[in-house]
């Protein structure tokens, strides 16, 4: 897999931005905007998308991992998340954690934040570090 540049992760997070407009959020009023890098170098978006019944609701990385899966894509090279409703970069919950380690090489760049000036860039390893997939690999 070759390096994900800051230029590369900032475009993603362009675009991540752009996916949160599409979220559906009635209820939290909290947009959230997912955008994953493939390998070939396409880019899939994915949004929040709530339902009165919370447990119901999806979330953005978790509406774009299942957007690229569902269009036969597989192999994942980074991911980015915006958050423009927060006062402060968000990280993926729980959830979202687990199907990102499932998809995602543990090296994979990931960058969330609220805006340009407001993110914090990691790993999947640094975000998820005791994950039992990857743990299993070694």
């Amino acid at each position: 897999m070759s390096e994900t540049t800051s230029q590369t992760l900032d475009a993603l997070f362009d675009a991540a931005m752009q996916a949160s407009q599409n979220s559906y959020s009635p209820y939290s009023h909290f947009r959230v905007g997912a955008a994953i890098l493939c390998e070939d170098g396409s880019i899939i978006i994915g949004a929040n998308v709530e339902n009165r019944s919370y447990g119901l609701t999806n979330c953005a990385e978790r509406s774009a991992v299942f957007a690229a899966v569902s269009s036969g894509k597989r192999d994942f090279k980074a991911i980015a998340i915006a958050t423009p409703d927060a006062d402060y970069p968000v990280s993926p919950c729980g959830a979202c954690r687990q199907v990102l380690s499932e998809f995602f090489p543990g090296s994979a760049p990931l960058q969330f934040g609220n805006n340009k000036n407001s993110r914090t860039t990691t790993t999947i390893a640094e975000l998820f570090p005791f994950d039992a997939l990857h743990e299993l690999a070694r």
